[in-house]
């Protein structure tokens, strides 16, 4: 038989991460968004102990800051302890936010299975089972919160130093770390082509919050697992970890399981054929329902844009958005829409109006022209509001083409 292991590739638990992104005040959401990254946490043990794993590799970012406190240090040794009851081995590193030099010993000695690669240069651990070396695994992790811009931080992350440096030959090995590699240039960057050759089977990474992968049938599987639990509007969709099978003379099989209690999600309804606020309200619930059969979390936070021209857009104030959200929270506590907001139109003739020749047409041309050049309209209207003494808004710098869209709106409306 073919030898094999198996093992949880899990990074960015952020273990104590603050609270944040609800528009809306709800205590009882903010108080299940508090306890989700911790249960998440419990999720991912559970995991590796029902599915019998191999070990366990945390690439960084284990907690949310340098200083976690004594409950969320105390949770995590606890969670790290029923590992090590069931003879699970964790192979981890520190990440940006959890650097080396900020881990506090003076809470508790870390359990016996847990083996922490060095900050300083690569390091490696053999995995042994049943009196056999199945893998090697080499790693780095931060030594303070940023980088050094001039260090690869894989640097001596390859097969042959992992066998000098323990002895030992394996069929597998992995390597564990906290990079950017060619997504985000200040975080440990690494050119993934410089990994192909290192004779790696599996390269664990941590820093990228959704599961992201560059598999190869040639070169070695590289991948992050994403974060255990979306803790922000932006990390939105399926959250969780990775189960990884390593076979002789096969393909690296990546599984991703999801641990995510609470679930982000963000969309739009076109209500053009909605003639009533009841028919737009249905709309969203229906929404709702198909995006959640589509996911592993039960509980789930929505930001819903209401889009499309209607007879119904002068009837869609701020306060009866207001009332429609609270509508649509009232009929399912599993569910949550934290924000709706309206980006619907009048049903506009434009053709018509440019047709006229009156101010219409004149603004249309206008908006017309400085669509053509977004770049050229975004520095004309910032040079503008410093001759004001006016602060530039952001989407007049990074979305001036939805800007001028929105005055368009605008405009039209007034004149309607």
């Amino acid at each position: 038989m073919p030898r094999q292991v198996t093992f949880i590739h899990a990074a960015d638990l952020h273990i104590g991460a603050p609270f944040k992104g609800l528009r809306t005040s709800s205590e009882q959401w903010s108080e299940k968004m508090m306890r989700a990254v911790a249960a998440a946490f419990e999720k991912l043990v559970d995991l590796a102990l029902n599915e019998t794993v191999d070990f366990v590799v945390m690439p960084g970012d284990l907690f949310d800051n340098s200083h976690p406190s004594y409950r969320d240090f105390s949770m995590f040794v606890a969670g790290m302890e029923r590992l090590n009851q069931a003879s699970i081995p964790v192979y981890f590193c520190n990440g940006n936010h959890d650097p080396y030099v900020s881990w506090d010993d003076d809470y508790s000695i870390l359990p016996a299975n847990m083996h922490w690669f060095s900050a300083e240069k690569a390091s490696f651990f053999a995995f042994e089972k049943e009196g056999e070396t199945l893998a090697l695994l080499g790693g780095r992790g931060f030594l303070n919160a940023s980088f050094p811009g001039d260090e690869d931080i894989s640097e001596g992350i390859d097969r042959l130093s992992a066998e000098q440096a323990t002895d030992k030959t394996a069929p597998f090995m992995v390597g564990v770390m906290h990079s950017g590699l060619d997504i985000d240039p200040t975080r440990a960057p690494v050119n993934p082509k410089s990994l192909y050759a290192r004779g790696v089977d599996y390269w664990a990474l941590g820093h990228v919050h959704h599961f992201r992968a560059l598999p190869s049938v040639e070169h070695p599987y590289i991948a992050y697992s994403g974060a255990p639990q979306g803790r922000a509007a932006q990390e939105v969709g399926p959250h969780g970890v990775l189960k990884v099978t390593l076979t002789e003379g096969a393909a690296p099989h990546v599984q991703f399981i999801s641990t995510a209690v609470i679930e982000w999600q963000k969309f739009k309804i076109d209500v053009s054929d909605c003639a009533t606020i009841s028919e737009i309200r249905e709309l969203i619930i229906n929404k709702q329902f198909a995006l959640n059969s589509n996911s592993h979390a039960k509980e789930m936070i929505f930001r819903v844009k209401l889009v499309g021209r209607t007879d119904l857009h002068r009837r869609l104030t701020d306060q009866l958005v207001e009332d429609l959200r609270h509508s649509v929270n009232e009929g399912f506590p599993f569910f949550y829409v934290d924000e709706i907001s309206n980006e619907t139109q009048l049903p506009t003739d434009e053709q018509k109006l440019r047709q006229e020749g009156l101010f219409s047409a004149l603004f249309l041309e206008t908006i017309d022209s400085m669509a053509a050049d977004p770049a050229a309209t975004a520095a004309a209207l910032e040079s503008e509001c410093e001759e004001l003494g006016l602060g530039t808004p952001m989407n007049v710098r990074l979305k001036p083409e939805k800007m001028l869209e929105r005055s368009k709106t605008i405009v039209l409306d007034l004149l309607d």
